[in-house]
């Protein structure tokens, strides 16, 4: 059973996964099973990105490699992918944030 369903939106994500090495790309594969599947996804998955505006971001470890898929939500249990970057710092950089709220703007905009 879903719970929720995670769709890509334009070419960011598929950009990017697909430069990714394949063990990368199975962890990402099995992280959006995971969050479609699960009622109650633990944070180390999904969590909300405090100081935006309904941004959240899916976390993906693969050995010391740190991946964040930024997305949001539309009507509550449809996951949109918006951007993603591999994580080198503590602080999700500005410039991430900056284009992820103007994806979702965008979205929103062509719906």
């Amino acid at each position: 059973m879903k719970f929720r369903t995670i769709t890509i939106y334009k070419h960011y994500f598929p950009e990017f996964f697909s430069k990714q090495r394949q063990k990368v790309k199975d962890k990402i594969i099995w992280t959006f099973k995971l969050i479609e599947e699960i009622q109650h996804v633990p944070e180390s998955y999904l969590k909300h990105m405090e100081g935006t505006d309904g941004l959240f971001e899916i976390r993906v470890q693969s050995g010391s490699d740190i991946f964040r898929i930024v997305c949001f939500f539309d009507e509550g249990k449809l996951i949109v992918i918006a951007n993603c970057f591999q994580k080198k710092t503590q602080k999700t950089p500005i410039k991430e944030i900056e284009k992820a709220l103007k994806i979702k703007e965008a979205y929103y905009e062509e719906k």
